[in-house]
């Protein structure tokens, strides 16, 4: 990894830190209480009072933003650990079954990530309520992550060092452990970021098109789309929200230390 790779890198967890700390202590950091109407004027732009400007409902946006990243970072949590666990790690041991086994479920699974995220996502929430917006974000984001383990496990299979350790009687099960530990060690982190990424880019998607959080509760997809109304004469209620999303999406792509037109 290059000098400025491993500079952005360290950006990137390190602004990811920030956004966990301000997301944990966003009601000590807050100035209202959360869904708290006609806490200033309606619609009021930005000014010292209210740093980021009021929404239709006379609701502090700085503490409404600080509120809805905070659900946002927490869903996008929980879904990206289902992720990895049902995608990243599911395709690593995967790869080391017999080859008919797993170039079966490798074919399987691939089919689903060919479907577009969002649409998994939507279809779990169809099939379940919009209370497992987390899970379904998760379970879109598996598939992907699945390919993405397996495809690199088995090219690490067929290398002349994992092909000189099993003609040394190095048995199945212990080059799985030793792969397993040198997975976890280079990717693991990387791996976590890039789901962070993806699953927040979906989570807030299905909020804005009203498959996501459910009111009261809101992260930053449905402040977006509850402002929709506003976007013109109150840039500011859908701005800072948006800003807050962006730069959750950016810093946990810089964590994961992508190449330019990678994936997540």
């Amino acid at each position: 990894m290059s000098i400025w790779r491993r500079i952005l890198t360290t950006a990137g967890w390190s602004g990811l830190g920030v956004i966990a700390v301000a997301a944990l202590l966003s009601e000590f950091l807050a100035r209202n209480a959360l869904g708290a109407v006609h806490a200033g004027p309606s619609l009021s732009p930005p000014s010292e009072q209210f740093p980021f400007g009021t929404d239709f409902l006379g609701r502090d946006l700085f503490s409404e933003t600080l509120y809805g990243l905070s659900a946002t970072v927490a869903q996008a949590g929980e879904a990206a650990v289902l992720a990895v666990l049902a995608g990243g790690l599911l395709g690593f041991v995967t790869a080391h079954l017999p080859r008919p086994s797993g170039a079966v479920l490798r074919w399987a699974i691939g089919t689903f990530a060919a479907i577009p995220p969002l649409l998994l996502a939507i279809l779990v929430i169809a099939a379940t309520t919009r209370g497992f917006a987390g899970l379904a974000a998760g379970l879109a984001a598996a598939p992907l992550a699945f390919v993405r383990a397996f495809d690199r496990a088995r090219g690490e299979n067929r290398s002349s060092h994992a092909a000189y350790a099993r003609a040394t009687g190095i048995s199945a099960s212990a080059l799985l452990n030793r792969d397993l530990a040198y997975e976890f060690r280079d990717t693991f982190l990387p791996t976590v970021a890039r789901a962070l990424a993806a699953v927040a880019i979906i989570l807030s998607t299905m909020s804005f098109l009203g498959f996501g959080a459910v009111p009261p509760h809101r992260d930053l997809g449905l402040m977006i789309a509850a402002a929709k109304g506003s976007y013109m004469q109150a840039w500011w209620t859908a701005a800072f929200p948006a800003l807050a999303l962006m730069a959750f999406v950016l810093l946990a792509r810089l964590a994961a230390g992508l190449d330019e037109g990678e994936r997540p």
